[in-house]
This record gives C-alpha cells, sequence and structure tokens, in this order.
C-alpha cells in the first residue's frame, strides 16, 4: 500500500499540469525553433551532393559580391541607428522635461510611425521622392534637383524615421524616472545646464539608451522589405539572402544558409557587445523624487512644440500618403487627376484571399500566443528552474534573428517528411507565433512581478488546485499585461513581410506580400489600397492597446 501511494505521489510529483507545460514547451521549441535553426547551420556546411565542405563560407568572404553585402548591412543599420539617437534622445529630453503641447499626439504620431511595416515608409517616399515623386517634380519646378531616394540614402533615410522611436521611447521612460536630487545637487554646485545633462543625465540614462539603439540598430540589420524595394543594387544581407534561396536559376539553400548563419553571428555578437557595455556602467537610484516639468514661455513653447509635431509629423507621413494615394485614380502604373474607389475595388476583386488570409492567420497566432504567452511568462517568473531558463533564453532568440532567417530555417527543416509542411498556412502561422511570441512574454512577465505571491499562496492553501487557483486568479490578474502584448504582437504579426515572402505560396499570400508585390509590377494604387487597410487597422489595435493599457502608452 505504501508502495502504491509512493509510486501515485512520483507520478502526481512529475505529471502535474505545470511540468506537462514546461516539458511540452521545451518540446515545441525544439521541434519548430531549435531543429530549424541546427538544419540550416548544417545546410551551410554541405555541398550539393551533401558532402561536408567550407565552400560557402569560403566564397562569401573572398568574392566582393558577397562579402560587401556585410559591410552594406553593417553601414546602414550602424549610421541609421546614429540618426535615431541624434534624433530620439532630444525629443525625448524636450517632451519629457518641458510643458509642450499636445505631448499624447506627438507620442500617438510616434508610436504609429513605429508600429507600421518599414516597406510601407519606403514605398511612401518612393511616392514623394523618387524619379517621378511629389516633392521631386514640385522641387524640380523650382530649379531644385533632388538627389534620388534609390541606394545607400535612402535607406538610411527611411530607417532613420522608422526606428527612431525605440531610442525615443526608451530614453523618454528613462528620463521620467531620474531623481531630480542628482541634478539639483550639480546646479548647486554651480554646473550649466547643458553640463549637468552630458555629465549627469547622459551617463545615467546610458544603459537604456544602449537599448533603444541596439533595438533600431537589430530592426535595421533584420529588414529585408525596405532595401529590397529601393536598394536598386545597393544590396545588403536579408536581401542576399532571399535571392540565394529564391533564385531563379534554381535556389542554394546552402549559401543561403552560410549567410543566414553570418546575419545570426553580427546579431548576436552586437548583442553580447552592447550588454558588456551596459553591465561596465550600470546605475540604481531610487526615483522617488522625478523631475518637474520646467514651464516654458510662450514663444519657446509653441517653438519646440513645433519642432517636435514637425519630426513627429514627418516620421508618420508614408501612413498619411498611402491613405491619400490610395483614393487617387490611376492609369495602369500612372496616377491621374480625380479621385475614386477604384484600388479598392480592384484588391476586393483581385485580392481578397490576402486580406482574408492576413487577419486569419493572424488571429490564429495570437490565439496560440496568448496561451502559450500567459502559461510560459508564468513559468519563467514564478516557476524558476534551469529549464524555465532555457525556455526564456529559447523564446527571446528571435528577437536577433530576421525574419528571412527563420523563414528559411524553417523551409529548410520542413520541406520533406515526416514533417512537410512548406507552402501550407500551418507553416506560417508557427512562423508569426515564434516571432512575435516575445512581446506577449515580456508585457506579461513584467505584470507577474507585481502581483503578490501571498494571493496564490491563500488560494492554494484553501483546497484550490495549483492549476485552477492560476486560471481562477492568476489568470485573471495577468490579463492586462497579456492583451496589451497581444495586441503588440497582433500589430507586427499583421504587417510582417520578411518572413512571409519566404513562407507563401500561391494560396497563402498576406497583404504584406501582396503590397511587395504589388510595388514591384509598379501597380501603386493598388499597393496603396492595400497599406491603408493595415495603417487603419494598426490605428485600431493601437486605440484598443491605449484602452487597455488605460492610458500609458509605451512598446518597450
Amino acid at each position: 500500500m505504501n508502495a502504491e501511494n509512493t509510486s501515485h505521489r512520483n507520478f502526481a510529483k512529475y505529471f502535474n499540469f505545470w511540468n506537462l507545460v514546461k516539458y511540452g514547451s521545451m518540446l515545441l521549441l525544439l521541434v519548430f525553433l531549435v531543429y530549424p535553426f541546427f538544419s540550416v547551420i548544417l545546410h551551410s556546411f554541405l555541398s550539393a551532393d551533401g558532402k561536408f565542405t567550407l565552400e560557402s563560407y569560403k566564397i562569401f568572404f573572398t568574392k566582393q559580391y558577397y562579402y560587401r553585402t556585410l559591410w552594406n548591412s553593417l553601414a546602414t543599420s550602424g549610421l541609421s541607428t546614429v540618426f535615431a539617437v541624434v534624433i530620439g534622445v532630444p525629443l525625448a529630453y524636450i517632451t519629457s522635461r518641458f510643458n509642450v503641447y499636445w505631448k499624447k499626439c506627438i507620442n500617438m504620431l510616434i508610436i504609429m510611425s513605429l508600429m507600421s511595416p518599414p516597406f510601407i515608409g519606403a514605398y511612401s517616399w518612393i511616392m514623394l521622392l523618387g524619379r517621378n515623386g511629389l516633392f521631386t517634380n514640385a522641387l524640380a519646378k523650382i530649379g531644385i534637383i533632388t538627389p534620388p531616394i534609390y541606394g545607400f540614402g535612402g535607406i538610411v533615410l527611411v530607417f532613420t524615421l522608422k526606428f527612431f522611436p525605440y531610442v525615443y521611447l526608451y530614453v523618454s521612460g528613462a528620463m521620467s524616472s531620474i531623481d531630480r536630487s542628482l541634478e539639483e545637487a550639480a546646479e548647486n554646485l554651480g554646473s550649466s545646464k547643458l553640463r549637468r545633462v552630458m555629465t549627469i543625465t547622459m551617463p545615467v540614462i546610458m544603459p537604456t539608451l544602449a537599448a533603444g539603439a541596439i533595438m533600431a540598430f537589430m530592426s535595421s540589420l533584420a529588414d529585408f522589405g525596405t532595401p529590397m524595394l529601393i536598394g536598386e543594387g545597393y544590396k545588403v544581407l536579408p536581401v542576399l539572402v532571399y535571392e540565394e534561396y529564391m533564385s531563379e536559376m534554381g535556389g542554394n539553400a546552402n549559401m543561403a544558409g552560410a549567410l543566414s548563419v553570418v546575419i545570426i553571428c553580427c546579431s548576436t555578437a552586437v548583442l553580447l557587445i552592447q550588454k558588456y557595455v551596459v553591465a561596465r556602467k550600470n546605475y540604481v537610484m531610487t526615483a522617488l523624487r522625478p523631475p518637474v516639468v520646467e514651464e516654458l514661455s510662450r514663444g519657446k513653447r509653441i517653438l519646440l512644440t513645433a519642432l517636435c509635431m514637425f519630426i513627429a509629423s514627418v516620421a508618420f507621413l508614408p501612413q498619411i500618403v498611402v491613405i491619400f494615394t490610395s483614393f487617387i485614380k490611376t492609369n495602369g502604373p500612372i496616377f491621374v487627376q480625380g479621385f475614386s474607389l477604384e484600388s479598392y475595388e480592384k484588391i476586393f476583386y483581385k485580392l481578397s484571399k490576402n486580406i482574408t488570409n492576413t487577419f486569419t492567420f493572424s488571429f490564429i497566432a495570437i490565439i496560440i500566443i496568448i496561451i502559450f504567452g500567459m502559461l510560459l511568462s508564468y513559468l519563467v517568473v514564478k516557476k524558476k528552474s534551469k529549464i524555465s531558463s532555457t525556455l526564456d533564453l529559447l523564446l527571446m532568440f528571435p528577437y536577433v534573428i530576421p525574419g528571412a532567417v527563420l523563414g528559411i530555417s524553417m523551409l529548410v527543416a520542413f520541406n520533406k517528411p515526416p514533417l512537410m509542411l512548406s507552402g501550407t498556412a500551418v507553416i506560417m502561422i508557427i512562423a508569426y507565433v515564434i516571432r512575435k511570441m516575445p512581446y506577449t512574454i515580456r508585457s506579461s512577465s513584467a505584470l507577474l512581478y507585481q502581483i503578490d505571491p501571498s494571493i496564490e499562496e491563500a488560494s492554494i492553501n484553501l483546497g484550490v488546485s495549483p492549476m485552477r487557483t492560476f486560471f481562477k486568479i492568476t489568470a485573471r490578474m495577468m490579463a492586462p499585461g497579456v492583451f496589451s502584448g497581444a495586441i503588440l504582437s497582433w500589430i507586427t504579426t499583421i504587417n510582417e513581410l520578411s518572413s512571409s515572402i519566404m513562407l507563401y505560396s500561391g494560396k497563402t499570400a498576406t497583404i504584406s506580400v501582396a503590397i511587395y508585390t504589388e510595388v514591384v509590377r509598379s501597380s501603386f494604387g493598388t499597393a496603396a489600397a492595400l497599406a491603408s487597410i493595415l495603417t487603419v487597422a494598426t490605428i485600431l489595435s493601437l486605440m484598443l492597446f491605449n484602452w487597455v493599457s488605460k492610458g500609458r502608452v509605451s512598446v518597450v
């Protein structure tokens, strides 16, 4: 009898709900994340006939056509990150320290510019500064010849306007939490305002600033749509990965695998360098006395408000352009005078499947993300162990990998039995879940740290099982954080291009894929109409997020 009871207790210990979640999640991540990346790394060391070789890496590091793309990627990402810091830090300082007008409007415009897909920004700037762009033609009439938007300069411009909000949002939060006694002490010692900012404020916010800058750098390094649309021969690594794998002459999975490994190594190296730099300089403060918002004179207040609104409006301009141009009449690839709904009629007639696919796939992915995000964040925060720490590491890994690399790894892994998933909706949904779950994990984990564990303990002491306690009490308390993260996951999922372009088939194409193909075909009216649908969906989602988060708008 005792042996039977012991056996039952051991069974209950190892096969309880949380152990099933833990080991089941680990198994799924091994199959759908670790195995695909192991497969693509393995392919990078194989020849066409399946023998071990370093030929792909030799080609990359010896042929200028290949290794130059690495330099191009680092150059565009590095320079756009510098410009993002130059724009984001002063803007964050002004909005957090001075009583400028319309702060909420400025914040919303900046967040909207961040949450829209970068390739829409590229398309919009083609409409404005392309060879036949609105601004290009207007300036040419008064004798001003503008440089083309295509190539290196255009990529840096789009990346800067797209990703400076990361720096702005991170630094705004840090600026608002600095203990003002530090700056007051420097002021009492006779330090000027500029010197206080450079010697006190900037060093204190440096870890946060580095986090925002690294987000901007990694996002631009991983971006596929912008350089593909406006690069015009200026190739970067994600574009080369796509071209190698999708070549019309027959894809080279081995070379694409080697390029993917190079991108992952670069991303990981940059992340480790950032962590090392931040670890050397870390500051802790109580923030019991947050900075006081300085009252400006009317003239200075209007001037700074105008500056902030100008930057936010320029960043948001692509969304305005796509909505406006979606209602202009077209004659083939040319916009003509007059307005109509012709472009919308075309997309609902020809591309309705793409619209349906986008929202269907994203909805299914979000349901999975909510369920697993809630369970896994609880495991990571409340059930600490070596396995939960490993889960946390694996779940955050998609942060450092481009979507094109994820797409290739899944195609390489699941293009043959027993899991033949390539070309199906399933593989796209899995890619969305893996790539977008970190948003929900982070927001849920942040809220879990604030929940008093005594609440759960009281429920369990009253005889309620841990599983029922979680779903009846903890899950309800986690709901705001879970839904906030899920909305952000939803926004980025409906806008996803880089993994979709690798994984889609004729039956599973999404809006983002359709926009890209329509721009390539010079069907700018239908591209604008499709982009407008994404923009409106993004705006509505952000309004919902703002409501769920009680007006505390933040995406970082």
